[in-house]
């Protein structure tokens, strides 16, 4: 079966990271042993080499732009790699390496609004992750699966995946993506009108946050930081409603990521800015943030980017015909249309 044509076959399905149908879909993936020399240990570095690069095109820059390039790396170079032969070492590095690759196509074509390709990359990531024995890894793949779940509307998955992904990292030692997985859990916990809950689960994160020792963490917990943590804590006290939580972890996010000129993070924790103000009835100061926000969005690909700025939108008809209102959705009209 063609990998990419079934990639693209069918919709994101809330239950496909578990049961039957996963078994299923990842029983698809196994091919026969593909001529060619035995790989090496070089091949694999060679591999994880591209994947920072990628991975820093995809912060700075956003999903939709290196996807395409990603992916034909991905078909051209990588996964050929994985139907060749090679020693166990080497088996267990190549699937540890074509595993992040593989998250990090999916969670680019997360940003890039293609929720059912994305997740047909997830579940192929965690395949590959259990394949590697990199218990850290796996969890990492799960806190992405986590975020879409949650993110198209299924939080109780989402809250699942999470919690399936810390007890993972029982037999692994990773505080980033501990700190990531309790960040996630309280998006969906949010989402839900858990308040208690949101509070216990990010003043966890926190807590595995400050424990974080970055260069003992494996690359792909690079993006794991401040900028980032701050701006999911900001988003989940923004969904029950504590806007001073909220205005706090967004002000700080800003300042991490406008330090290190990350465009997507800095418009995503603007918005969440501009709704905590909203939220206390303070248009004005939405709107100076508002269009922060829009400006950040102008410089990413990035379909979260542009939906943070539909959202402050939706959010300020109650404020009905005011000058403030209407200047942004004109601004708003201009960045959907380009």
């Amino acid at each position: 079966m063609d990998r990419r044509d079934f990639l693209a076959a069918a919709p994101f399905v809330a239950a496909a990271g578990v049961g039957p149908s996963r078994d299923w879909l990842l029983a698809t993936l196994d091919q026969e042993t593909a001529p060619g020399p035995r790989v090496r240990l070089e091949d694999v570095t060679s591999v994880r080499n591209m994947f920072a690069a990628f991975q820093d095109t995809d912060v700075m820059q956003g999903g939709g732009s290196g996807r395409l390039l990603l992916t034909r790396y991905m078909n051209e170079h990588v996964y050929p790699l994985l139907r060749r032969t090679y020693t166990e070492r080497v088996r267990r590095a190549l699937s540890a390496a074509a595993a992040e690759q593989t998250y990090l196509l999916g969670w680019m074509a997360f940003d890039d609004g293609d929720h059912a390709t994305a997740q047909r990359y997830l579940i192929q990531a965690l395949r590959l992750a259990q394949e590697s024995h990199d218990a850290a890894l796996g969890a990492h793949v799960l806190a992405g699966m986590a975020d879409q779940a949650t993110l198209t509307g299924e939080p109780h998955e989402g809250q699942r995946l999470a919690q399936a992904g810390r007890h993972g990292l029982a037999k692994a030692d990773s505080s980033a993506c501990l700190a990531d997985l309790w960040a996630l859990e309280a998006r969906a916990l949010a989402v839900m009108g858990d308040k208690a809950g949101t509070a216990k689960a990010v003043s966890a994160s926190e807590k595995a946050a400050a424990r974080v020792d970055y260069a003992a963490e494996p690359v792909w917990a690079k993006f794991i930081d401040p900028a980032y943590l701050h701006g999911e804590h900001a988003n989940a006290f923004r969904d029950v409603g504590q806007a001073e939580h909220a205005a706090e972890h967004a002000r700080q996010s800003i300042q991490h990521a406008r330090a290190q000129k990350r465009a997507r993070r800095g418009a995503m924790s603007q918005a969440a800015l501009a709704v905590s103000h909203l939220q206390r009835r303070d248009l004005e100061a939405a709107h100076t943030a508002g269009v922060r926000t829009l400006d950040l969005a102008r410089q990413v690909k990035s379909s979260r980017a542009v939906e943070a700025v539909r959202d402050v939108q939706r959010r300020m008809i109650p404020f009905g015909g005011h000058p403030l209102v209407a200047d942004f959705n004109e601004r708003t009209r201009v960045l959907q249309a380009a």
